[in-house]
């Protein structure tokens, strides 16, 4: 169902709520709107004005700054004898200092006690406790309550205050950076001084600071060092290579060629190319101080605002106004790159840069989710305390009208009843344990501690252990529902790899970047090649195009390989987006050898040519650098192919704005340098989606070279018709073959959250896995994919053709027929293994589009990044009549841009076709697997970045975001009607619902940009907005790109209010209403959120969630510094929430069950004693023994488990990632449980007193019992003492350490020592409590006491092993869940009858059978864990890659190759 606000408010797009409704209806979809209540709307309004007014304009001082008339105007200065003045506050401008930390010393005190008191439990303790300092009102003292409570907040204020310190220290050290400042000789820079010592600086605390001062001559000027946080506004600063922006900037001078600097802004957007940033033209003279000094300029820019993708102002220089846009400006967060040095000046400091504009700066402190429930614990206990003092009071009423009025010896000593009550009330209050939260945050230490002691989330290779920083909300991590992730840094290495290439339709791996048995050798590069458009064959070809050819001459003899056909070759690499792709028989060595054999083969021409094309192609930039030839690029995509070039042979050398020089092998250890002249660039823009380069070979033929995506390709072509009609044949066969897979999907068995479970269970109760690989080899929809659009090429739909043969998949080593052509200078046979090189397809145009196009969905689905090379060679009058328009594009004052792409596209036609390349974007190491480990944890994962859509789509691919058959919707406001993009999502999920049997939509991903997301958060766009966040929850994965900090975070944030529970409904949906209605009941929050990145530019997104994971990656340390959680690889996350994500959920659900439920037994006898006193308050317990109860005897008893307490083992949890529900669902800490413990504690208490009594009251026992009341009470004490730490620690701890069961003994042990003590300490006298001398010489010596305390705790146990024994055989059964069907006779039947098979399974929560693993009670896996077997099968399958381990004996004869499971869960029980 999709729950709808507003149905009347309108989208923003001329469609209101009400014709989305109707949308949806006629759609067979029925949504349920929530209306809007106007006066709760109302007063929510009235509050945030009150509040923005009062609160935070009047007392904080804080108003809201109106933009300015004009912008900010900023001189052009070498220096500013005062600060400038910001004409909307009237003052200086802000400093350029950031803050990430939470608090200031101002408002930390105010803050921290404002929060520590709204938990519920110490506000209800201070109301408690203030009463109890009244003088004669309470019977336990006055400041037992008000003291400890004091003490105790303290504590954990100290603990926050010390977490937030260490933040400060991390901003004192970014904001102590230094930078180079232009000022005036003698001015000095602010290297230290009383700041410095102010905020705490140590000797070699801060940064090091570069001491020189350059002085620039003749100008009175010098290049002085600063702090980045003595920055101002209008300050001219000076950069060198790699160096940080320290402030927003406007450039002024670049050293690079054509005054161009090249910025990398990885952590500020996540873009992974260098963005080249051009000096404007009126600032030509500033070039050197001089020339700055001398530029008469001012800017006028806009107010500070989030938007990283737009800049608006101007600069007027000379008299001279030009406009002032992005590709001037540099953002603070940017590296300067391949430039040698820029200069700049700074229009915006502080918390005014857009990173930190972008940024969640002064986050509020996260609280656990389990808080939620424990504060409605707290609220019902506090009910019942005053429940039970009202009933204590009555009773006392009722007493003194029936007794106490006629004992004389009780005249005159009546108590008011508001005193009574007021006595009860204080008497009473430590049902809800005064150190709940101190004894909590002591087992979130230890879990802390635990958790950075994990040598299974160490990464040696960066020496980085995971690290705790924010231990509140430890049991969080086991209730995450979904996942945001950065995609650069965080999935990815950045590092790309040219991995495949295709050539005259056949596939060649490239894997030399690889280690191999045997060295690569200098003879594989060798080419044997004199490649060069001189020997050029012409072909039959209409246009007369002529061919590269090959010099007929070997230069280099190769390693020669067997002429014999060799078996596949074994190789290192394989798809993570599908690893059980069969990768190409062929490499690029054997590639090599046969252009070496056949160099004049029409293969080998193309093979040449191609590889030439890649060493063309580009714009990067050689260098030497420590005596290696290294390259920079802006793009790391032409990185990977000059590379790949350079291994196949082809080395760049040199490369300028005129030429490039290649240095090509020539076999025997001789070399040749051939020189291209570079003619033309046209640069690749996000609109053209191709990069084309013309150059003049050294034959003087002019060679044009184009490469980019298919969907720009193929249309300019020479056989364009061609090529799109055989792109066409190979989309509907892959739409054919998709829509067959899915059918068999749809008959898989899922489990209850319409995933694929890890194990199925078998009829013989067998277990049998699925492989992770098996369900991820599956081909996506191809409709849908954005690496081969070719939906984009054709207006008119293509006309139903045949489907091409499935054999093209690895035309490399499919093609066995056919007779080998040698060539006439082949002086031996060619190998085989080439035959199929000679096959006469391989030169037929048409069914080379259908086999490259065919290799480009392959690589595309195996998350390869695709790229298209096609050329054409110009004759000079052609390239002179085109020369002419392009240098008036160029030259053009106006349009310029859009000029150069119109001229561009005059020349990009009738192109012939090269070949297709695929580059692998690597991924961090067990990515792919632990994406789908965390699905099958029902987490939804998201990635969230500000690259390119198709690179998203692709790294998706890759790390198995999008299943190979997934649905993959793409939302682009460009496209218009978003809201019917969103309705037509909606319909083809609901077609799914209706026609799938088993009701479970495909996997979907919607993929959105940050400009749509932008269209969507318009204030006019309420319903629109609505329809979209509760749509998204729906599907398994959201992929935004181009998206800015701050939109990350406001994704994050709107994903974390959304409904908890949205779902689509058919209207004949077969679930029942009795399901959805507890499927209503039970929906008490909305899942948690994690958000993970490594950047600066992820820090909003992780402030955002509910839980934030930092990694150390290379884009900094800042997001593993702020982060709640810090690891050094995404792979340790399925660890970190899997194991320590469910085990600390489980201690904490636990811990705080076990510490109310002992507080309920314990004093439920002094609540029943009160009868036995004439309800006058008297305690049942002496004092002093009382007092320490918590601190001494009954604290080991929740602390221990709830830090070392194991439910599950960590194979198991990983190796079955569907336990991890158990968290989401709440089944650790709920309602239904926690009465369940109470009532438990309670019948506990009753049952212990009223034992008690009878057996010891004084009519059993032979001996005097001179101890009276002390004995009964110690008695009491004793049984409960030995009980709660009993069952807490032996009998309901599954891990039993050795420190589990040395707290116990130590427990039970103090006790008596404490005894012991008690006996001694206390004088001789009357006490209410004869305690001097109990243990040792009354009660102590009665054989009836010890026999009361034997016999009673027996009888506890006794109760408690036969609930359990019970409640394991009911669980075997399928019979321990209720429901309405468990009265039914046919339930009984079944589960006792010869056909039961999988009762163990249970039933789910709508009352139906389930065979689902998350559903199996975890006494059933305890019990399976046992198992040898079972154990070694889940060890191999918590590994990752561990899966396909296991072998086929175990696939064959069940989980663990254990047969006997169903008859070991069956009686071993």
């Amino acid at each position: 169902m999709i729950e709808l606000n507003n149905p009347n408010g309108s989208n923003g797009n001329g469609v209101d709520g009400a014709s989305l409704e109707k949308g949806l209806r006629r759609r067979g979809v029925f949504p349920h709107f929530v209306p809007v209540n106007p006066v709760k709307e109302r007063i929510k309004t009235r509050t945030r004005k009150w509040f923005q007014h009062y609160l935070v304009e009047l007392i904080f001082r804080q108003t809201q700054l109106l933009p300015s008339k004009d912008g900010r105007h900023i001189p052009l200065k070498p220096y500013h004898d005062r600060p400038l003045i910001d004409e909307r506050r009237g003052t200086v401008y802000i400093p350029n200092t950031i803050r990430t930390a939470r608090y200031t010393v101002w408002d930390f005190f105010p803050k921290q006690i404002f929060f520590q008191f709204s938990r519920l439990a110490n506000f209800y303790f201070l109301c408690v406790g203030i009463p109890q300092t009244i003088p004669g009102v309470s019977t336990t003292g006055n400041f037992t309550t008000i003291l400890p409570l004091l003490f105790f907040v303290l504590l954990t204020v100290a603990k926050e205050g010390y977490d937030d310190w260490k933040r400060h220290r991390l901003d004192k050290v970014e904001n102590a950076r230094g930078a180079k400042v232009l000022q005036r000789v003698g001015s000095g820079g602010s290297l230290e001084g009383t700041r410095a010592k102010w905020f705490g600086f140590r000797p070699g605390g801060k940064p090091e600071l570069d001491q020189d001062v350059e002085e620039v001559v003749g100008t009175g000027l010098q290049w002085s060092p600063v702090r980045w946080r003595d920055l101002k506004v209008g300050d001219v600063i000076k950069l060198t290579r790699d160096d940080d922006v320290p402030a927003d900037i406007v450039l002024l001078h670049a050293e690079g060629e054509n005054n161009v600097a090249y910025i990398e802004t990885m952590a500020l957007d996540g873009e992974t190319n260098l963005k080249s940033k051009q000096v404007s033209a009126a600032l030509k003279g500033c070039h050197t101080v001089e020339g700055i000094a001398n530029t008469d300029a001012e800017f006028v820019v806009e107010d500070p605002n989030p938007d990283l993708y737009r800049f608006d102002g101007r600069v007027t220089a000379n008299g001279e106004t030009l406009p002032l846009t992005l590709n001037e400006v540099v953002y603070r967060g940017c590296t300067l790159r391949n430039t040698p040095s820029a200069i700049g000046m700074v229009i915006n400091t502080g918390e005014e840069c857009k990173i930190r504009r972008n940024a969640n700066r002064h986050p509020s402190a996260k609280k656990p989710a389990l808080e939620r429930m424990s504060n409605k614990i707290v609220i019902t206990l506090a009910i019942f305390v005053i429940a039970l003092s009202v009933g204590c009071s009555m009773g006392y009423l009722i007493w003194q009208e029936q007794y106490e009025k006629f004992a004389w010896y009780l005249q005159g000593l009546e108590v008011p009843f508001q005193n009574i009550i007021i006595g009860f009330a204080i008497q009473f209050n430590n049902l809800i344990p005064l150190a709940l939260y101190v004894s909590l945050e002591i087992v979130k230490i230890g879990q802390m501690l635990m958790l950075n002691s994990d040598l299974e989330m160490y990464d040696q290779e960066s020496d980085t252990p995971a690290r705790c920083n924010t231990n509140t909300i430890l049991e969080n991590l086991g209730q995450i529902g979904f996942v945001f992730s950065d995609k650069t840094g965080t999935l990815t290495q950045n590092v790309m790899k040219f991995r495949k290439l295709s050539i005259a339709g056949t596939t060649w791996l490239h894997d030399m970047d690889m280690v191999s048995p045997e060295p690569i050798s200098d003879e594989h590069k060798s080419m044997a090649l004199e490649t060069y458009p001189t020997d050029l064959n012409t072909t039959s070809t209409e246009d007369s195009t002529r061919r590269l050819s090959t010099s007929p001459t070997l230069a280099r003899s190769v390693t020669r390989i067997s002429t014999t056909s060799a078996p596949r070759r074994s190789t290192s690499w394989r798809s993570t987006g599908r690893p059980d792709h069969v990768q190409p028989n062929l490499n690029t060595r054997d590639l090599l050898e046969f252009i070496r054999l056949r160099p004049n083969s029409p293969f080998s021409r193309r093979a040449t040519q191609y590889i030439l094309a890649m060493a063309l192609c580009h714009s990067c930039l050689p260098e030497i650098k420590e005596g290696k030839l290294e390259y920079q690029s802006a793009s790391p995509d032409e990185l990977a192919l000059v590379r790949a070039a350079q291994e196949l042979g082809f080395v760049v050398i040199q490369r300028s704005s005129q030429t490039v020089t290649l240095r090509i092998s020539n076999g025997e250890s001789s070399e040749t340098e051939r020189m291209y002249e570079i003619l033309d660039v046209i640069e690749f823009s996000s609109k053209r989606k191709r990069m084309t380069i013309i150059v003049r070979c050294p034959d003087e033929r002019i060679w044009l070279i184009t490469k980019g995506a298919d969907s720009v390709i193929l249309p300019r072509l020479r056989m364009a018709n061609l090529a799109m009609q055989k792109a066409n044949e190979v989309r509907k066969s892959l739409d054919l073959e998709q829509q067959l897979q899915r059918r068999n999907e749809a008959q898989e068995p899922r489990n209850s959250f319409g995933g694929r479970p890890s194990l199925t269970i078998r009829r013989s109760m067998g277990i049998a896995r699925h492989s992770a690989a098996a369900s991820s080899s599956k081909r996506p929809i191809a409709n849908r994919s954005q690496s081969f659009e070719v939906s984009k090429l054709s207006a008119r739909p293509a006309e139903a053709l045949s489907r091409p043969s499935l054999a093209i998949r690895n035309v490399s080593f499919d093609v066995s027929s056919g007779k080998a052509l040698l060539s006439p200078t082949l002086s031996h046979a060619t190998p085989e293994k080439y035959a199929f090189l000679d096959d006469p397809s391989i030169n037929d145009d048409a069914t080379i589009f259908t086999r490259c196009f065919k290799h480009i969905d392959d690589f595309a689905t195996e998350g390869l990044r695709t790229l298209l090379f096609a050329h054409r060679f110009l004759t000079d009058s052609e390239y002179k009549a085109w020369k002419k328009l392009y240098h008036d594009a160029e030259t053009s004052l106006l349009d310029r841009q859009e000029r150069i792409e119109a001229a561009g596209d005059v020349i990009e036609q009738s192109l012939e076709l090269i070949g297709a390349s695929a580059i692998e974007d690597k991924l961090q190491v067990g990515v792919p697997e632990t994406i789908d480990r965390l699905r099958r944890a029902n987490i939804k994962i998201w990635m969230l970045t500000g690259d390119k859509r198709e690179t998203a789509i692709n790294i998706a691919h890759s790390a198995r975001i999008c299943q190979p058959t997934s649905d993959i919707y793409v939302l682009d406001i460009t496209k218009g009607g978003l809201e019917r993009q969103i309705l037509n999502v909606i319909e083809e999920m609901q077609v799914q619902l209706e026609t799938f049997t088993s009701h479970v939509p495909n996997h979907t991903v919607v993929v959105i940009d940050g400009q749509t997301l932008a269209a969507i958060e318009e204030p006019g766009a309420l319903a629109l907005k609505q329809l979209f966040y509760t749509l998204i929850p729906t599907v398994d994965s959201v992929i935004c790109c181009r998206a800015s900090p701050a939109q990350k975070a406001n994704l994050v944030q709107a994903v974390r209010k959304a409904a908890p529970t949205v779902q689509l409904t058919s209207a004949t949906s077969a679930s029942s209403r009795v399901s959805q209605w507890l499927a209503k009941l039970r929906r008490a929050k909305a899942p948690l959120t994690l958000a993970i990145g490594d950047g600066a530019n992820d820090l909003a997104m992780l402030s955002a969630a509910h839980v934030g994971v930092g990694i150390s990656g290379r884009e900094g340390l800042q997001a593993a510094r702020v982060a709640d959680y810090s690891i050094a690889q995404f792979r340790f996350l399925s660890r970190l929430l899997l194991v320590h994500g469910r085990w600390n959920y489980v201690r904490t659900a636990r811990f705080i069950l076990a510490t109310f439920w002992k507080e309920m037994f314990f004093y439920m006898p002094t609540e029943l004693y009160q009868r036995y006193n004439g309800y006058t308050g008297t305690s049942l317990y002496e004092a002093w023994s009382l007092t320490v109860l918590n601190t001494l005897f009954t604290s080991l008893c929740v602390i221990v488990p709830g830090i070392w307490e194991q439910d599950l083992a960590a194979e198991t949890l990983l190796a079955v990632p569907e336990l991890y529900v158990f968290g989401q669902r709440d089944r650790g800490l709920n309602v239904p449980k926690y009465l369940a413990w109470m009532i438990g504690g309670a019948a506990e208490g009753v049952l212990v007193w009223f034992l008690c009594w009878a057996i010891y009251s004084g009519h059993l026992s032979p001996v005097d019992n001179g101890g009276g009341l002390f004995a009964l009470g110690n008695l009491v004490f004793t049984v409960a003492i030995m009980w709660i730490n009993f069952k807490t620690m032996i009998l309901g701890t599954h891990f039993k350490s050795a420190i589990v069961l040395a707290s116990f003994v130590i427990t039970v042990g103090g006790w008596y020592a404490w005894q012991a003590f008690l006996s001694g300490i206390y004088a001789p006298g009357v006490w209410p409590y004869a305690v001097r001398g109990g243990f040792f010489t009354q009660f102590g010596q009665d054989p009836v006491w010890w026999a009361a305390l034997g016999g009673i705790l027996g009888l506890l146990i006794a109760i408690e092993l036969a609930y359990s024994s019970v409640k394991r055989n009911l669980i075997v059964l399928g019979l321990w869940k209720w429901g309405w069907k468990w009265m039914h006779w046919s339930t009984w039947k079944n589960a006792f009858g010869p056909s039961a098979s999988s009762g163990a399974a249970g039933w789910d929560d709508g009352g139906q059978q389930s065979t689902s693993l998350e559903d199996w009670d975890v006494e059933l896996w305890q019990v399976m864990e046992n198992e040898p077997s079972i154990r070694a099968t889940l060890r191999k399958m918590s590994r990752l890659g561990g899966v396909d381990e296991v072998d086929d004996e175990e696939e064959e004869h069940g989980f663990g190759g254990n047969p006997e499971l169903g008859r070991i869960g069956s009686e071993r029980v």
